[in-house]
């Protein structure tokens, strides 16, 4: 372990000093769902506080620090219910048709939520950014290539 990372306290015993976890600069947008998860989240990590011991210092101080990053994400939220409409918005699930006629549908999401593995963007993400407001049949470039919208739900 770096030394960086260990602190001496009063009476010389070490413990973990964890850098806080970085937020996001990008608006706190989140979904139904995405808002809840993060609720779960920092009353999980505060039962977790209540249950580890005053001698667990690096569980301590991993638990604080995602603590305060959950307390802060959670106060930063901004809730963006279900959007109606024919063009590609937050909350969308979207199917696009690639260069190679592969298929791929996702939903745009929070920072927080998205989970490419899962079906899910961020809406900060290239492809994300780069289909919002566009309709079926409409074509954008990504990173060179080129993606038709062909569903919208």
């Amino acid at each position: 372990m770096s030394i960086a990372f260990v602190r001496e306290k009063e009476g010389g015993e070490a413990f973990e000093d964890l850098p806080d976890r970085p937020l996001s600069p990008h608006t706190n947008f989140v979904t139904p769902e995405g808002l809840a998860r993060i609720e779960a989240e920092v009353a999980r990590l505060q039962d977790e506080v209540g249950q580890l011991s005053p001698e667990d210092k690096a569980g301590n101080a991993r638990v604080a620090r995602d603590l305060r990053y959950w307390t802060a994400r959670l106060g930063s939220a901004q809730l963006v219910e279900r959007v109606e409409g024919d063009t590609v918005h937050f909350g969308s699930t979207v199917t696009v048709l690639r260069e190679d006629d592969s298929a791929q549908t996702f939903r745009i999401v929070g920072e927080d939520e998205a989970d490419p593995t899962k079906g899910s963007i961020s809406y900060v993400a290239p492809l994300a950014r780069a289909i919002t407001g566009k309709s079926v049949g409409d074509v954008v470039e990504v990173n060179g290539h080129e993606i038709e919208v062909t569903k919208i739900a």
